[in-house]
């Protein structure tokens, strides 16, 4: 759970830090850049403000983006909980470094 609790704060900073790059850093910006883990059984579903983001596979660290919510999207992978920092979070979707 630590990992998982470093890959939010590492998206929700990044998130928040572009939003004032861009200068559209106002409140209803910012708290829409707010990240949630919501723990399942199989995945863990990680929400930027009220929209699904990605999911972490519970037994490996995978991490993948969504079809919709609730369901994963194997097609977009984006690393493992052990390789976050290759990636920029940023953006609406993870970019590699």
């Amino acid at each position: 759970m630590d990992k998982l609790r470093e890959f939010a704060d590492l998206l929700e900073k990044q998130q928040i830090a572009k939003l004032h790059l861009d200068g559209l850093a106002c409140e209803p910006n910012i708290n829409n850049a707010k990240v949630k883990i919501i723990p399942g059984r199989k995945y863990t579903r990680v929400d930027v403000g009220t929209s699904g983001k990605y999911m972490v596979v519970n037994d490996t660290g995978e991490i993948f983006g969504i079809k919709a919510y609730g369901v994963i999207h194997r097609g977009h992978k984006y690393g493992t909980l052990d390789t976050i920092n290759n990636w920029y979070w940023g953006r609406y979707s993870a970019t590699l470094i």
